[in-house]
């Protein structure tokens, strides 16, 4: 209710705290001191041209890399600290919806699916099964469980990741550049699948993404990365008023109006 004081066991609103986090390969400094904040339950927005850095820093959001400084803060815990068996957990928290969507053509697209509970181990087929489905129906590709990859159109691909992406029950999920060589349409309905995956399945949104267009489509906040660096963070509407000459050719050389 509006207006409701908040109890002290309510979690905080930032889920993912990114602190001075720094990353180089010998001389090349790719992160040079991200402070960031990703908001529970929002559609948080990572955005930024070719070379900003935006794979690395999603990399560290999951600890496949550790940084060279800084801390990953996920609930409070530094993860970027944790061993391998701690971190297996934490991972299980992460679904990946990947670019191109990265389906095993010689799976079907149950099979697929399914990949993700099989090889975490201890459930039965036929909850397997419910859970896939289950997934299947709400994405409303239940039809093409029993399809190859290779046999659906690239929209009900995208589909499928997400559904093997939200299959093990993540808390968040994060899209890489998943409007990538798209076309204009097929960038839209994407879109409208980030936010119906929202809706749907109350999950924290983390779009690592290049597109301006996803940025005003999606985004609770977006946050510009430039040179390493969090350069601003805002909502879409904020970002686009700007006058900030960085920001104004980002925006400008995206293509989208004011």
């Amino acid at each position: 209710m509006n207006g409701e004081k908040k109890s002290s066991a309510d979690p905080s609103p930032v889920q993912i705290e990114v602190k001075d986090l720094h990353k180089s390969w010998e001389t090349n400094h790719v992160l040079r001191g991200i402070n960031l904040n990703i908001f529970r339950g929002q559609k948080n927005i990572i955005i930024g041209g070719s070379g900003a850095g935006k794979t690395v820093l999603m990399r560290h959001l999951v600890v496949l890399d550790r940084p060279d400084k800084g801390a990953v803060l996920l609930d409070g815990v530094d993860i970027t600290r944790l061993g391998e068996i701690q971190l297996a957990e934490v991972r299980r928290r992460f679904g990946m919806v990947f670019q191109g969507s990265a389906l095993f053509d010689s799976m079907s697209v149950f099979d697929n699916v399914a990949f993700v509970l099989r090889e975490r181990g201890g459930l039965r087929r036929a909850e397997i099964r419910r859970r896939v489905m289950d997934k299947l129906e709400a994405l409303s590709v239940a039809d093409a469980a029993d399809r190859s990859p290779g046999d659906i159109s690239g929209g009900m691909k995208k589909r499928v990741g997400v559904a093997r992406a939200l299959v093990g029950e993540p808390e968040i999920l994060i899209y890489d550049e998943p409007t990538a060589g798209l076309d204009p349409l097929a960038a839209r309905n994407v879109d409208r699948l980030i936010l119906e995956t929202a809706e749907k399945f109350d999950v924290t949104s983390v779009v690592i993404t290049h597109d301006m267009a996803t940025c005003m489509d999606v985004g609770d906040q977006v946050s510009l990365l430039h040179q390493g660096q969090i350069y601003t963070t805002c909502s879409p509407r904020e970002l686009m008023s700007k006058s900030d000459p960085v920001v104004r050719r980002f925006v400008e050389a995206s293509g989208v109006k004011r």
